[in-house]
Parts: C-alpha cells; sequence; structure tokens
C-alpha cells in the first residue's frame, strides 16, 4: 500500500507528514533543509509525495529525485483548503495535503525542465528592469515640465539624447536629481541589451525555437517568453486547455439555467500574456486571415476584445504549429516548408 506524504516547505526548513490512509494516522516530523538527505533515507520507493510550489521547490524536488514513486507539486493558488484553513500551522498544512493526496484531489502545477525555469527567469528580471527605466524616464519628464520644458518619446532613446537633458536650463538641484536618473537610466540600458542577447541566443537551442519563430509576427525573443511559459506543449490535451493556461479565457459564472461570460481570467503568466498580445499586433498586419478576424470581432465588439480574441486565435495556431512540427515558409499564406 502506497504511502502519502505531504511536506510543507519554506525557505530553511519544512514539516513532512507520513501518513498512512488505512488506519488515519500522520506522523510528524520536522526537518532543516539542508539535512534533505536525512528525510531522503526516511522515504520509500512507493510513497506518493505532494509539496507546495514556493522558490525552492525545485532544489527541493531534485535532491529527492528517485526516492519516490511520484512527486505532485501543489498549486497553492487553487488549493484553497490550506490558504483558508482555520488552524494555519506548518502541520496542519503537511497533514492536509498528505490527506489530499491519498484522495487524489491534489491540483498540480508543472514544474519545467531547469533551462525553461531559469530562462523564463531571465525574461522576467529584463521585464521588471523595462518597467523600471519607464517609470525613470516618466520622472524626467515631470521635473522637465515644471520648467515648461516639454520632450518627445525620442529624446530618451539613446545615451547622446540623455546627456542633452544635462544642458538644459534648470535650477542646481533639479540637475542633480537628472544625474542620477540618468545615470541609472543608462545602467539599465545596458542590463537589458545584455538580457536581450542573452534571451535570444539561449532561445534558439529551445526545441520548437524555429517552428514558433516562423510565424510571422514572433521574433527570437518573443519566441523564447511563449515556448518557457508553454514548456511541453504535449502537456495541453488542445488549443482550449492552453489558453486556459494563459489566461485568456472568459470567467463563466453558471446558476440554474443562466449562464454568464465576464472578463478574461487573467491566470497564469502574465508576460506570456503580454508578449501573445504584442505579438498579435504584429501578426494581423501580415496575416489576412488574422486580419479579418479580428476586423469581424472589433465591429461587433470592439478593439479591445478584438485583440484578445485574435490572441487566442494565434495561440490556437502556435499550438498546433509546436504540436505538429510545422516550420512556416509563408506564413501569411499557411505555406509550410518542405521536408
Amino acid at each position: 500500500m502506497s504511502r502519502y506524504v505531504g511536506v510543507d516547505l519554506h525557505k530553511n526548513m519544512f514539516v513532512a507528514s507520513f501518513y498512512d490512509a488505512d488506519t488515519g494516522k500522520h506522523h510528524l516530523v520536522t526537518f532543516r533543509l539542508k539535512d534533505v538527505s536525512k528525510f531522503k533515507r526516511r522515504l520509500r520507493k512507493t510513497d506518493i509525495l505532494g509539496v507546495e510550489c514556493t522558490t525552492n521547490t525545485r532544489y527541493f524536488v531534485e535532491q529527492i529525485e528517485g526516492a519516490v514513486a511520484s512527486v505532485k507539486v501543489v498549486n497553492p493558488s487553487q488549493f484553497k483548503v490550506i490558504s483558508r484553513s482555520v488552524k494555519k500551522t506548518d502541520e496542519n498544512d503537511a497533514r492536509v495535503i498528505a490527506e489530499f493526496l491519498s484522495k487524489d484531489m491534489i491540483p498540480e502545477v508543472r514544474l519545467k525542465e531547469k533551462r525553461l525555469s531559469e530562462l523564463s527567469s531571465m525574461a522576467h528580471t529584463r521585464d521588471k528592469l523595462v518597467k523600471l527605466r519607464t517609470a525613470l524616464k516618466n520622472k524626467i519628464h515631470n521635473i522637465l515640465n515644471s520648467y515648461g520644458i516639454v520632450l518627445k518619446k525620442e529624446q530618451l532613446s539613446s545615451d547622446k539624447a540623455l546627456n542633452k537633458i544635462l544642458k538644459m536650463r534648470t535650477s542646481e538641484t533639479a540637475r542633480i536629481e537628472l544625474e542620477v536618473i540618468i545615470s541609472q537610466i543608462k545602467n539599465l540600458n545596458e542590463g537589458i541589451k545584455k538580457l536581450d542577447s542573452e534571451i535570444e541566443d539561449r532561445g534558439k537551442t529551445l526545441p520548437g525555437h524555429e517552428n514558433i519563430t516562423s510565424i510571422k509576427g514572433i521574433g527570437d525573443k518573443s519566441g523564447t517568453i511563449l515556448l518557457c511559459a508553454i514548456g511541453n506543449v504535449n502537456d495541453f490535451e488542445s488549443e482550449k486547455k492552453l489558453a486556459s493556461y494563459f489566461g485568456i479565457v472568459p470567467r463563466v459564472s453558471n446558476s440554474n439555467e443562466t449562464m454568464h461570460q465576464g472578463r478574461i481570467t487573467k491566470r497564469g503568466n502574465k508576460l506570456a500574456r503580454t508578449t501573445l498580445v504584442q505579438c498579435t499586433l504584429v501578426a494581423i498586419r501580415y496575416s489576412p486571415y488574422l486580419r479579418a478576424f479580428y476586423d469581424r470581432i472589433k465591429a461587433k465588439k470592439g478593439s479591445g476584445k478584438a485583440i484578445i480574441a485574435t490572441s487566442k486565435k494565434l495561440l490556437g495556431i502556435i499550438y498546433q504549429t509546436l504540436k505538429n512540427n510545422w516550420v512556416f515558409e509563408d506564413f501569411p499564406n499557411f505555406v509550410l516548408k518542405s521536408a
């Protein structure tokens, strides 16, 4: 009979509940994370283990690899039993995970391969740096506006343009503030440039990169971000499942005989969803099929809903492209490269 092991994982320690479903008894043990090898020695090849998804879950799973029958990584946002538990303790969380494991009622989250996870982290870091750079540029605009100086967007796009800012007529205090901000923007420019290069170069080695970038509108960087989010496309049974994973399906409320569809769920990877929409805006300029679909929805429901619907349509094309190992020679006309 399988034993079920629930693990409540923290940065430097974890609590494990060894649960025997036949007797209903739990055996609770606390371990330091650095002593995970001691925990591993207590495991059996027939054990089924569940652990919440945290920042160090991958490390934990790698340390116990091969010691149990299977590992289920728990999606904490869906596993409300823990987050809403009246008795919120590490021991109780471990118990609940073990008991729900025994009933096969654990909502799982995929643990993607390490290089995808690392590339995804790199892309998210780049996104944060870009947003910080935008905030600093907005601050420059605000300072200069207070002196009656209005800049165009492109006047902050290069180091040469940034240097000209310091020669504009402002107070000494404002000039010092501008010097610091401009220095930070230059550093951010260098960091973003380096990350762009790494993301694009490393992305080219990913399975499916040639396939996805053969779709007009998806470049090396955006293709890498989408591939990192998707992982193994075979994990998804259908286009609809992938769209749900990206959070671009409507919320549905169903009461008696009334069904209402609301805004999209926006669950999942926000950066991947944003990237998909950006790619769609480019793709509709090249693909008559996507353009016609977009225009038809726009006429009925407006541009906002049209771009989301078209993004879902493009994601379906991405799904089929990866699933069938397609490479387009002429994407606008859906012509595949000959083998």
